[in-house]
């Protein structure tokens, strides 16, 4: 899941972006208006969590705009949790409304079910042979032994299990489990795949596609 955090108090940013990456999200950060707006021109994300009270450009102006162009679900923050700002933020275009301070396991269950609107519909635990993933628990199995994952080996395995037999190239991997600073030209995705092969053990699940990408195996 790939998620824009546009928030401009950089140590709370920080900390709802470190916490969001341990819940297997791909987190950019924006300390602004305007910078929220040209990375939403260049990467495609599910989720925008945005706070309302921005420099530069106004979150409700981000809103606004983004509630246009209809490409990400928005999540906005604000300090304020008056009846009031709520409809104010649904009515400019957010998704969902969160008021400050909020509980992080919320913000997470938000921001999940945000993304679960953005894209088909697809069971609460993907299977595959022996293989299950629960991603609301974070939690994956294979033939009822618990594997010890990654943040990114779970994301990996949690975008193959959803494509349900489908190639997933490795730019969408890279994409869509990594972040903004991943290096396009990394072997990062092949060694986490690596390694992910080796905790699920045999027979093999993840099939390579030569100069493709990767998909479970039929």
């Amino acid at each position: 899941m790939r998620v824009l955090l546009v928030e401009d108090e950089q140590p709370l940013a920080a900390y709802i972006a470190a916490g969001l990456r341990k819940h297997g999200c791909a987190v950019d950060v924006a300390h602004d208006g305007q910078q929220a707006l040209n990375k939403c021109d260049i990467t495609p994300y599910d989720v925008v969590v945005l706070d309302r009270d921005l420099p530069v450009v106004h979150g409700d102006t981000v809103c606004r705009l983004l509630a246009q162009r209809g490409t990400a679900r928005v999540l906005m923050l604000t300090a304020s949790g008056a009846v009031s700002d709520r409809v104010d933020g649904l009515a400019l275009g957010a998704d969902d409304y969160l008021g400050k301070p909020f509980a992080f396991a919320e913000l997470v269950a938000r921001v999940r079910a945000l993304a679960r609107r953005s894209t088909p519909a697809r069971p609460p635990v993907l299977c595959a042979r022996d293989v299950e993933l629960d991603p609301s628990r974070r939690t994956a199995e294979r033939d009822g032994r618990l594997l010890s994952l990654t943040p990114k080996e779970f994301g990996v395995l949690e975008r193959l299990l959803a494509a349900d037999g489908d190639l997933v190239s490795t730019e969408t991997l890279l994409d869509k489990v990594w972040d903004e600073h991943a290096d396009p030209f990394t072997n990062a995705v092949r060694i986490t795949v690596s390694t992910l092969r080796r905790k699920l053990g045999d027979p093999p699940l993840i099939e390579t596609v030569t100069g493709a990408g990767y998909r479970i195996a039929p």
